[in-house]
């Protein structure tokens, strides 16, 4: 006569993913990501701006303010978005992205709506990617799923 074999007892214990990096370069990281970014960020709207004429001074000028107002947000962006709830969160990033692609669009040339529709369209793409990630990788309360 064949039983059912007992119910094991699983013990649930909760993995964590391996950290590959150190403090070290996790500190690092926190400062040479927005620069890096602000610098192709600021780069690419002093190209718009000049549209393949001759970079002169005041091109430079334009890239570097625009390279160091794009850091300078991104930064503040990284490090008060984990703060909030997940729909705030998404919403803080798509309002970020939103501006700067915006802003970045416009300096082509474009109109001002042709602009904001491309700031938003890109916005809503990067709010309902944020707002999925963190819903399926965070409860309510913000803390993350491990």
């Amino acid at each position: 006569m064949a039983h059912a074999a007992p119910a094991s007892r699983k013990v649930t214990t909760r993995r964590r993913t391996p950290d590959v990096f150190g403090p070290r370069t996790h500190a690092m990281a926190k400062f040479a990501v927005p620069v890096v970014l602000g610098l192709v960020y600021g780069y690419w709207a002093a190209a718009n701006r000049r549209d393949a004429g001759p970079i002169t001074g005041w091109n430079l000028l334009f890239g570097f303010l625009t390279a160091l107002v794009f850091a300078v947000l991104f930064a503040a962006v990284w490090e008060v978005a984990p703060r909030l709830r997940r729909e705030q969160h998404a919403l803080l990033w798509f309002a970020f992205t939103g501006c700067a692609i915006g802003f970045l669009y416009s300096q082509s040339g474009v109109s001002v709506l042709r602009s904001t529709g491309a700031g938003v369209v890109v916005g809503a793409g990067v709010f309902v990617t944020m707002f999925y990630r963190y819903y399926t990788h965070e409860d309510a309360a913000g803390r993350r799923l491990d």
